[in-house]
């Protein structure tokens, strides 16, 4: 009889899951958890902590809807925290177990979590599974993928790749373990006033998806993606699919089922064309690794020195520049900015305030809800020039930009008042 252990990262669903299916297929016991890595707890090199509110928030709430998930299948979600590699071999002590299935993250944290677990002595069984494409049906080998993202998206199109088809909920979860099971011990989180717009949880990911396609909102998706302020101007996917709590490859095919009955458009087009960015940014971490992650990232210089006056500044939304600071007070009264005023304030810190990109990228991972590991990294590089950007950064007109995009200063006025609330 063979007993598992199912560790549960960025994916915290049960639907469209390979490895969690190859788990339940090859264990008669499984153990699911979700660990909370006591190093990110701690502070970052730049004075705050790495995982703020909104996010510890977020990700409690998509936690106990995945617990309910489990229990209704007759199994459960056991939360630990702790140094990660003392929880797992506690866990062997306790329990005996030596084998883990988890989802396959490609980014230098999270593979040295999987070589440190296999030092010790455990068996790992990774899959990939947060891209729409399957890196298998790809036309290259991501380690000679283009640099460049047309070129990457010129290439998916020839061959008419669309996303790679998901697989059922799984229906059965083999039992817990009868030899005994582990305490849970919750992130503990600070109850406050909420701001955001987004519950986390499997089940409000998929009410939002359906409501979303059920009202059309996605044929108007190109015109009205840059806009500011609300829900409906964009897609907001991105919190839920951030820790996994839907599947891209999912609403991937919803989009497509949209198409066959309602009609393909520019805005259909445009919502793919942003998660194949998704998958860009995922894919490239095959071909670079580590060197995403250093101050010269691809580039040959390192970034700005860091100035904390100035970072203070510009997190608090201080900085003097109205536009500015309604995005930063924004982002850090609700945990969420819209991708437009992610690359303008990502430019300005960069250019205008000669800031660290790496700091920046820090502080955003810090606060969003939807923080990415590829995404947030790759947009950072992308920004700053130390990417795969052909033109080597992109610098904004700030005020060019407030005036295309907060024409008659709504935006500021929202958020650059004391007493805002959403």
């Amino acid at each position: 009889m063979t007993t598992a252990i199912y560790w549960f990262r960025n994916d915290l669903r049960l639907e469209d899951s390979p490895a969690l299916m190859l788990a339940c297929q090859n264990a008669d016991f499984l153990l699911p958890i979700y660990v909370h890595e006591s190093t990110l707890e701690l502070e970052t090199p730049w004075g705050f902590s790495r995982v703020g509110e909104h996010r510890k928030v977020f990700l409690q709430e998509s936690l106990q809807n995945l617990k309910v998930k489990l229990r209704r299948l007759g199994s459960d979600l056991f939360e630990l925290s702790g140094n990660f590699t003392e929880v797992f071999a506690e866990l062997r002590i306790q329990l005996g177990i030596s084998q883990i299935y988890c989802e396959q993250i490609e980014a230098p944290e999270e593979l040295e979590q999987v070589r440190a677990l296999r030092e010790i002595g455990f068996e790992l069984h990774c899959v990939w599974q947060s891209s729409m494409l399957d890196p298998k049906s790809l036309p290259f080998e991501l380690e000679q993928m283009p640099d460049v993202f047309t070129q990457f998206r010129q290439q998916i199109e020839k061959q008419k790749l669309r996303f790679t088809n998901p697989i059922e909920v799984i229906p059965v979860i083999p039992p817990l373990p009868s030899e005994g099971r582990p305490h849970s011990s919750q992130a503990k989180t600070n109850p406050s006033p909420r701001k955001s717009l987004f519950f986390g949880g499997g089940d409000q990911a998929q009410a939002h998806i359906n409501q979303y396609f059920a009202r059309t909102l996605v044929d108007t998706y190109k015109q009205t993606r840059n806009q500011l302020i609300g829900m409906d101007y964009s897609s907001k996917f991105s919190p839920w699919l951030a820790n996994g709590s839907c599947s891209v490859r999912s609403i991937a095919k919803k989009l497509t089922d949209y198409e066959m009955k309602s009609g393909a458009n520019d805005g259909t087009y445009w919502l793919w064309f942003e998660l194949l960015w998704r998958d860009y940014f995922r894919f490239l971490h095959f071909k670079y690794g580590k060197r995403l992650y250093q101050s010269k990232g691809l580039s040959d210089q390192k970034s700005k020195q860091f100035d904390d006056v100035k970072f203070n500044q510009w997190t608090s939304g201080n900085t003097g520049e109205s536009f500015i600071d309604a995005g930063m007070r924004e982002l850090r009264a609700t945990g969420f900015i819209s991708n437009r005023m992610r690359q303008i304030v990502a430019s300005y810190w960069i250019y205008d305030m000669e800031g660290d990109w790496l700091a920046g990228a820090a502080w955003f991972e810090s606060q969003l809800i939807d923080y990415d590991v590829y995404s947030n990294q790759g947009n950072w590089l992308y920004i700053a020039g130390k990417g795969t950007d052909p033109r080597g950064g992109r610098p904004f007109n700030i005020a060019k930009q407030s005036k295309e995009h907060d024409p008659d200063g709504t935006y500021q006025t929202k958020w650059l008042h004391r007493d805002c609330i959403l």
